[in-house]
């Protein structure tokens, strides 16, 4: 009798182990964004995300000391900056590269989109046209050096 009391305890517990990890998976990643309260762009960014599933808390205060806090280097600046599990996300970021990275989990500061490349989410509403630039999203390592993460043609 105990023997199948163990099996049954231990089956229940091996089921629950793999549920609980989807039910952490389906909650939306939770951002917080900093970008200066009249940027249009930013808030075009702020939409893509939500539309992807992502809850977005907004700091209207700039991203400059953001920006330096979380790691990510001047020179790979952009209009907002954005803090997600851990990871510092600079600039026009597709929410697609955000889960990669999140799924993926490298020991690296975040992602970088530099500049404000005409194409990249929030760059790419109605005032553009059909216009496309190449643009790359950059994996920030720790030591503040850079590899292509994704290329965007």
């Amino acid at each position: 009798m105990k023997t199948g009391r163990r099996n049954f305890i231990a089956a229940a517990l091996a089921a629950l182990a793999t549920a609980v990890p989807v039910a952490v998976a389906a909650a939306p990643a939770a951002v917080e964004v900093w970008k200066a309260p009249t940027c249009g762009c930013c808030k075009d960014w702020i939409v893509h995300l939500e539309a992807n599933g992502f809850k977005v808390q907004v700091h209207d205060s700039g991203n400059t000391a953001a920006r330096a806090r979380l790691g990510i280097p001047m020179r790979l600046g952009s209009c907002h900056t954005a803090l997600i599990d851990g990871y510092a996300i600079e600039g026009h970021v597709p929410a697609r590269e955000i889960r990669r990275l999140l799924a993926e989990r490298p020991g690296a500061v975040g992602l970088a989109v530099p500049g404000m490349p005409v194409g990249s989410p929030g760059m790419d509403g109605p005032a553009y046209g059909a216009r496309k630039d190449a643009y790359d999203v950059l994996l920030v390592r720790k030591d503040g050096s850079t590899t292509s993460y994704q290329h965007y043609q």
